[in-house]
């Protein structure tokens, strides 16, 4: 029995020893790590380096513009925008447009009837026919008049009833024009009761206020027509930075409610009357490559303008890892036996800009080497910190 206690007991021991020898190099491996980092030293081997795609990159000299913020919304200019409407009331006889259709430059629109049209087109006739008339007793008074055989009173009366004709039918026919009739066709006893009015522009119907058999007044706004092939930004920036705005700016801008992706423009006209309620202005910018963009008119966007710039020490925001209260990079020190040794530096950000930050450290050269990828991974996870 003591026999078998001895054993057990010289077993309970060796796997004790066994056991604290394992956690003493655990130990002494964990100290080594944190007394490496007390000296701001990380090493990575090479076969660590590539496999987690580390990189490596220098310090640069980047131009930093200054950024003005504002808002607005995609608009078109007033060219590119037409209001449907008739110079005469009547009933909508035909309209086959729906919102979203795309029309072209004098494609037929939508027809109007009223018996009204009937009577000027009847009055416009009589006055022609009646024209032929006067236009000869003018020319006989006249010749009477240089004759002396009939009196001036009578021939001013003819030329003056004749000259009055000529007026009215001008007048007579320019209404006919407005309305989409041929005065021609009138002449030839073409006399019809409905008007079409066609598109001037090319675009998408954008509005339909009316449908079939529905009156109209002149002041009615029938459909609206936008052609989008030009639009444009319209900003509003406030008064402090009105100034600071210049044509030629460059502009980056997002539509917020439907993409994350960039934009480009730039500053075509700016304003030179503010608001006195809102303190601000208006900013017109152009777009690049706006043809390649389904762009809606009346999208918000939210948009910056790149004003005047400077050279800044700059390095990839990627290296960039915050560090309990403090903000660090690592530093390559050396590249030995297939081990890569970084110093961990302490550096303060400015402004960031295209994916870069600026940096200010006095432990840092123009020549040194920062890892760009995978600062992360060695500092951040261990640490509590987050990726910039």
């Amino acid at each position: 029995m003591k026999n078998i206690i001895y054993i057990l007991f010289t077993s309970i021991l060796a796997l004790s020893l066994s056991n604290c020898s394992k956690t003493s190099e655990k130990a002494a491996s964990k100290n080594q790590q944190i007394e490496a980092k007390n000296h701001n030293d990380i090493e990575v081997t090479k076969a660590q380096f590539e496999s987690s795609r580390m990189a490596l990159s220098g310090i640069t000299e980047q131009s930093f513009p200054s950024i003005i913020k504002t808002t607005g919304m995609i608009d078109a200019p007033p060219q590119s925008i037409e209001i449907i409407s008739s110079f005469s009331g009547g009933f909508i006889k035909k309209s086959t447009l729906l919102i979203g259709d795309k029309v072209k430059k004098g494609q037929a629109l939508v027809t109007i009837e009223n018996p009204d049209f009937i009577e000027l087109q009847q009055e416009y006739l009589e006055t022609v026919e009646q024209l032929t008339y006067l236009k000869s007793e003018y020319e006989r008074q006249k010749v009477l008049f240089d004759e002396k055989i009939t009196s001036q009173k009578n021939y001013l009366k003819a030329e003056s009833e004749y000259k009055r004709s000529i007026a009215k039918a001008n007048g007579l026919r320019k209404k006919l024009q407005l309305l989409n009739i041929n005065p021609q066709n009138v002449e030839q006893g073409n006399i019809t009761s409905i008007i079409t009015l066609y598109a001037s522009i090319s675009g998408s119907i954008t509005q339909i206020n009316v449908s079939k058999g529905v009156y109209v007044s002149p002041a009615d706004t029938i459909m609206e027509i936008i052609n989008t092939d030009h639009i444009h930004i319209e900003l509003t920036a406030f008064e402090k930075d009105l100034m600071q705005i210049k044509e030629g700016q460059k502009i980056k801008f997002k539509i917020p409610e439907a993409s994350k992706s960039f934009y480009d423009a730039e500053v075509h006209l700016v304003g030179t009357s503010i608001d006195e309620i809102s303190r601000t202005a208006k900013v017109h910018g152009h777009l690049h490559d706006d043809e390649k963009n389904n762009f809606a008119i009346g999208m918000f966007v939210d948009a910056e303008i790149e004003t005047t710039s400077s050279n800044v020490t700059a390095i990839p925001e990627s290296a960039i890892v915050e560090s309990g209260e403090e903000t660090v990079i690592l530093k390559l020190e050396s590249f030995k036996n297939d081990i890569y040794t970084f110093e961990t530096i302490e550096v303060s950000i400015g402004k960031k800009y295209n994916g870069f930050v600026e940096i200010v450290s006095e432990n840092l050269k123009s020549t040194d080497k920062i890892l760009t990828n995978g600062a992360y991974g060695l500092i951040g996870s261990e640490s509590g910190g987050h990726n910039h």
